[in-house]
């Protein structure tokens, strides 16, 4: 494998790894207050039908991104209004949601659109063009650094930026800040914050929100920058993979990093290497698209038990008379 075979790929998997690291980053946030977040993957898949339908219609990825956001903000209100407020079951919650996604994404795209559950494909301004980074253009003939430079850092839209900068925010706000400090404990001593005077329902409805905020970003990234346009379950279950890689990484922003970037890593060969014959035989293409799934399941059934996740997650909290 040649050096630019090596970038591509890398490029590929900062591409691919984007809406795995935001969703994971809002699975954290839910999480770490305590909320089980399954209804990742319907958020992400509701605000990436209504990112590019908007932004079909108005021409601009802006508000496209706008529509993206509160749609999945108002997901998470509602899961919010269920596990929360009325102490319902968290996980049966997040399914219904991702059902409900499901369902309203395809019905209203067609009723919308006449097109299949999808929306019309999106050129121009109704989509996220790539930045190039300064003296991108002029670097590029230096040997092994300018490639890298050019090629890999340069040339992503404005939301992969935005999501890697959203890691080291992450964790300055979670282990730096009194909010993240309140948000911690509320998901490992609810009652310890009520004694305290903080209002755990503020903070959870407070962890919801964001959480809301970047699915509602992974999922406009989906439609608006990575694809052009929307296509029924275009998810792809990387809701899921973005909370097995949570898992692996112990709910921690820059572990998360990592475990995202494998995944999108194992997204991108699977895309780059087709069919590859090793000589005593070939591995098939079905192989190769279903290894980040694999690895989910390998990850979920190995890191689990080791993995000690907040102590209050998923057990709503009844306040004390």
């Amino acid at each position: 494998m040649d050096f630019n075979t090596v970038i591509q790929v890398l490029d590929s998997t900062i591409r691919l790894s984007t809406p795995l690291l935001l969703a994971c980053l809002a699975g954290l946030f839910s999480e770490r207050s305590g909320i089980v977040d399954i209804g990742l993957e319907g958020k992400m898949l509701i605000a990436a039908f209504f990112s590019a339908a908007v932004a079909f219609m108005t021409g601009s990825v802006w508000l496209g991104l706008l529509a993206g956001v509160v749609s999945s903000m108002a997901l998470s209100a509602i899961h919010g209004l269920a596990s929360i407020t009325f102490r319902g079951n968290q996980i049966i919650s997040g399914v219904a949601l991702n059902f409900l996604a499901s369902g309203l994404t395809v019905l209203i795209a067609q009723t919308w659109f006449s097109q299949g559950g999808r929306t019309p494909s999106l050129v121009g301004g109704a989509r996220f063009s790539e930045l190039t980074l300064p003296f991108a253009d002029s670097l590029r003939p230096v040997p092994v650094l300018g490639p890298i430079y050019a090629d890999l850092i340069s040339g992503h839209s404005i939301l992969v930026y935005v999501a890697f900068l959203l890691v080291p925010l992450t964790w300055w706000v979670m282990f730096r800040t009194r909010f993240g400090l309140r948000l911690r404990a509320v998901g490992e001593a609810p009652e310890a914050v009520d004694t305290a005077g903080v209002s755990v329902v503020g903070l959870r409805f407070a962890s919801i929100a964001i959480a809301g905020v970047l699915c509602g970003l992974a999922g406009a990234y989906l439609a608006t920058g990575l694809q052009a346009g929307f296509v029924r379950e275009m998810t792809a279950g990387r809701g899921y993979i973005a909370l097995a890689a949570l898992i692996f990484a112990k709910w921690r922003p820059w572990y998360a990093l990592g475990a995202c970037l494998l995944f999108g890593f194992l997204q991108a060969v699977a895309l780059r290497f087709q069919n590859i014959d090793l000589g005593a035989f070939v591995v098939p293409v079905q192989v190769m698209d279903a290894l980040p799934y694999i690895l989910t399941v390998v990850i979920l059934a190995g890191f689990v038990g080791k993995a000690i996740p907040p102590r209050a997650g998923g057990e709503p909290y009844v306040k004390e008379r």
